[in-house]
C-alpha cells in the first residue's frame, strides 16, 4: 500500500507531502483541494500503467482538462514546466516529471523523468539523459515490471495503476443512467451496482462474510433481505422504467406480504449508497487502493457514522486495502478511531496564497476535553477548531 505521496506543481497542491494510512478521510471547504489531492494519484496511477492521456485519466475518474489547468498557476509566480509525482510503499518508491505543453498541447503526456527503486536499489531510472531511445510517451517503469512480477516495486505499480476514484450518481445506482466508466465490480459511478451485489457473496474475505450481512442488516434496518434479481414479470417495475439485466431487490420488513417488495428504483438512495460503499470495501475484485469523493452523500448523519465505523472495520481486516476519502458530514468523523494510527484525519484549506495545505489531525483523550466535558470529533471541527472550514 501507499505509504508516503509526494506532489508537486499539481492544480492548487503547489507541495504536498503525505503520510498515509490504511483508512484516510480529508475534510476541508469547497475547493480547498480535496479532489484535487485524490486526481493528483490518478495521474500518478496513469503514469504507472505506461501512458497519461484523457481516456487513461477518466478511467481513473479524473477529470480531463487543457494542461493549463493541471498545472499550478498562482499569482507573481512562474509556471512550471513540470508536474511531479512520488508515491512510496515501505520497500519501493515511484516517482515521475510529467509535462504537456502549455502553447501545444499534445494527447499524451510526455514523461521528463521516471524511477523506480527497491530497498534503495534503482530498478527503473529515466531521465533527460538516457532516453533518447525512449518513446517520451510511454512509461518505461510499466514495460519493466514484467521482469520482478513478484517484487514489492512490481506491487507498488499494481496498486497505482489499479486505483480509481469513485463519484457515486444517484441515477447511476438506479440504473436509469449509463456509467461512463464501467469497472469490476462496480463503475465509477455507481453503474452495475445490481451485478456487483449478486457477486460480493463469492467475493468477500469469509472472515468477513457474518460480520457484513450483520453490518447490513444494522445499516438498512427496515430490510428482511437485499439481494438482486433478472428482470422480469414478477418484479414491481414499471414497464415505462428504463433498466439493465439485474436491478437490486429489497424485502421491507413493514409491508403486507405480497407488497413487500420493491427494486432500488423505489428504494431510498441512501441504502444504494450504502450498498456502493460496502461493494468497494470488501469486494476482491474493487481495487486495493481506491478513493470515494463524497462518501456521505445522500445519508443521514448517524447512518455515516455508522458507515464509517463499519468501513474502518473491514478495510483493517484486509492486509493490503486502502482507501481515501472526503466528507462534508461532521458525524462521519465520529466513526473514526483516530487512537489507531492506521486511521488517519486530514484536513484541507488554502494558504494566503491560495495553495492547499493538508495537516493530518492528532487527537488523543485528553484533547477531547473542553471546558470540563467531553466533546467529539464532530463538534471540534464545526466549531473550527480543527481547521478545514470555510471562512463565511
Amino acid at each position: 500500500m501507499i505509504r508516503k505521496l509526494s506532489i508537486r506543481a499539481f492544480k492548487s497542491l503547489a507541495e504536498v507531502d503525505l503520510e498515509l494510512g490504511r483508512v484516510n478521510v480529508f475534510i476541508g471547504a469547497n475547493g480547498s483541494g480535496k479532489s484535487n489531492l485524490l486526481e493528483a494519484l490518478g495521474v500518478l496511477g496513469a503514469a504507472a500503467d505506461g501512458r497519461v492521456d484523457d481516456e487513461a485519466l477518466l478511467r481513473r475518474g479524473v477529470r480531463p482538462g487543457r494542461p493549463t489547468l493541471y498545472k499550478s498557476s498562482f499569482r507573481g509566480e512562474d509556471v512550471p514546466v513540470m508536474i511531479r509525482l512520488e508515491a512510496a510503499s515501505g520497500q519501493a518508491r515511484y516517482a515521475v516529471e510529467l509535462n504537456n505543453p502549455l502553447e501545444l498541447p499534445e494527447p499524451a503526456w510526455t514523461y521528463e523523468s521516471e524511477s523506480l527503486t527497491e530497498a534503495e536499489k534503482p530498478l527503473v531510472d529515466r531521465s533527460n539523459g538516457n532516453a533518447e531511445r525512449l518513446d517520451p510517451k510511454r512509461g518505461l517503469a510499466a514495460l519493466k515490471a514484467v521482469e520482478f512480477p513478484d517484487s514489492p516495486a512490481a506491487s507498488l505499480l499494481r496498486w497505482l495503476s489499479e486505483y480509481a476514484i469513485y463519484a457515486p450518481h444517484t441515477n447511476t445506482l438506479r440504473a436509469l443512467s449509463p456509467d461512463p466508466q464501467t469497472r469490476e465490480p462496480v463503475g465509477l459511478a455507481g453503474g452495475r451496482l445490481a451485478e456487483g451485489l449478486r457477486s460480493v457473496w463469492n467475493n468477500i474475505p469469509a472472515r468477513l462474510v457474518d460480520d457484513v450481512e450483520r453490518s447490513l442488516e444494522r445499516l438498512v434496518d427496515w430490510s428482511d433481505g437485499i439481494g438482486a434479481s433478472k428482470v422480469g414479470s414478477d418484479l414491481p417495475l414499471a414497464p415505462s422504467v428504463p433498466s439493465a439485466e439485474y436491478v437490486v431487490r429489497f424485502k421491507d420488513r413493514f409491508m403486507a406480504e405480497g407488497r413487500d417488495e420493491l427494486t432500488g428504483y423505489d428504494a431510498s438512495e441512501g441504502v444504494l449508497y450504502v450498498l456502493f460503499t460496502v461493494i468497494l470495501a470488501v469486494h476482491h475484485r474493487a481495487p486495493q487502493l481506491l478513493a470515494i469523493d463524497n462518501v456521505d452523500q445522500a445519508l443521514n448523519p448517524r447512518l455515516s457514522r455508522a458507515l464509517m465505523k463499519e468501513l474502518c472495520s473491514w478495510v483493517l481486516a484486509q492486509p493490503d486495502k486502502q482507501l481515501l476519502l472526503t466528507t462534508h458530514n461532521p458525524l462521519m468523523l465520529d466513526g473514526l478511531d483516530l487512537e489507531n494510527d492506521e486511521i488517519r484525519l486530514f484536513t484541507v484549506g488554502r494558504s494566503r496564497k491560495g495553495k492547499t495545505v493538508v495537516r493530518r489531525v492528532q487527537l488523543s483523550l485528553a484533547d477531547l476535553q473542553r471546558d470540563g466535558e467531553l466533546w467529539t470529533v464532530s463538534r471540534l471541527w464545526v466549531m473550527g477548531h480543527l481547521g478545514g472550514v470555510p471562512d463565511v
